[in-house]
């Protein structure tokens, strides 16, 4: 059983910095993409930056390539998301998805972390 779980979230100041983490289960992780998107309050979901098999990142903007990292751990099966210099934009809930090798969609996701960002 395929399964995703991420962890990290929580509120901070804007400026902080914050790590988000992706443990799965469940699928042959060195084969797959790795995502991210984020959600916010009213919004649609949106892909925030992803991080290949190969190890290649692809980010949604610049602003969110200058404060991000999207990393993976092969041996932990673990995808992780760093984020620093924290906006009160960057609020919302936080998703980790993954898709196999040559798909065209995103197969699984996790139930979402919560981020706030407020002064």
């Amino acid at each position: 059983q395929v399964r995703l779980v991420e962890s990290g979230g929580g509120s901070v100041q804007p400026g902080d910095s914050l790590t988000l983490t992706c443990m799965t289960t469940g699928f042959t992780f060195s084969r797959y993409d790795l995502g991210w998107f984020r959600q916010a309050p009213g919004k649609s979901r949106e892909f925030v930056g992803f991080i290949s098999r190969r190890n290649i990142t692809v980010y949604a903007t610049s602003d969110v390539s200058d404060r991000f990292i999207v990393a993976r751990d092969n041996a932990r099966s673990t995808v992780t998301l760093q984020m620093t210099n924290l906006k009160t934009e960057d609020t919302a809930t936080y998703y980790c998805t993954a898709r196999d090798a040559g798909a065209s969609s995103w197969d699984h996701w996790g139930q979402g972390t919560l981020v706030s960002v407020s002064s």
